[in-house]
């Protein structure tokens, strides 16, 4: 994968990227959840973050931490968490600390990741993966975006986009590997 963040250093991220680059082998998960905020300002609803225009943003309203909730049908595999901010435009308004929760509902959710942004610009990814190699991915119902400070002390924030990617499934079910030529997915079962 195409790491777009400059620099990572003990949960800080710096930079980001204009163009939004992900492995092929990931999926955009967001499509199947139910997204909620903690508030907004009106014209800039939860909508904003999924409309795919960067010229567009969810702007919160109130006091921190600003919540953005992605619920969940059933349990899915996440794997990797990416925001477009950018502090050339948005200044006081952009996120500088964030804290990732997973749980099966808003009653268990324990913080998985902290990262802090500094001057972000860009697609800005960050990984869902522990510190386990083994833990490439969080299983889970329901993840929160908590943004707990913004850049020069603002109060409420902006976030243009927001995507949530998790491993594409493999295409044949119960099969540990994948095929990659029709010869082998033809004697890949038993019968």
């Amino acid at each position: 994968m195409a790491d777009s963040s400059e620099g990572e250093e003990e949960g800080k991220l710096t930079g980001g990227s204009q163009q939004l680059i992900v492995d092929d082998d990931l999926r955009e998960m967001g499509k199947k959840a139910a997204w909620s905020v903690s508030s907004c300002k009106p014209g800039n609803a939860v909508l904003s973050l999924r409309d795919d225009n960067l010229d567009t943003y969810w702007q919160s309203d109130g006091a921190q931490p600003h919540l953005v909730n992605v619920q969940f049908q059933k349990k899915v595999k996440l794997q990797l968490v990416v925001l477009y901010v950018d502090f050339k435009l948005d200044e006081s308004y952009t996120p500088g600390k964030i804290s990732i929760r997973a749980g099966d509902g808003f009653h268990n959710l324990k913080e998985i990741k902290a990262v802090e942004l500094v001057k972000p610009s860009g697609w800005v990814h960050i990984s869902l993966s522990g510190n386990d190699p083994r833990e490439t991915f969080v299983i889970t119902f329901m993840l929160q975006i908590a943004v707990l400070s913004n850049h020069l002390n603002g109060r409420d924030t902006h976030i243009r986009q927001i995507k949530v990617y998790g491993p594409r499934p493999n295409p044949i079910p119960l099969q540990p590997f994948q095929f990659t030529s029709t010869e082998f997915i033809t004697y890949s079962a038993v019968r």
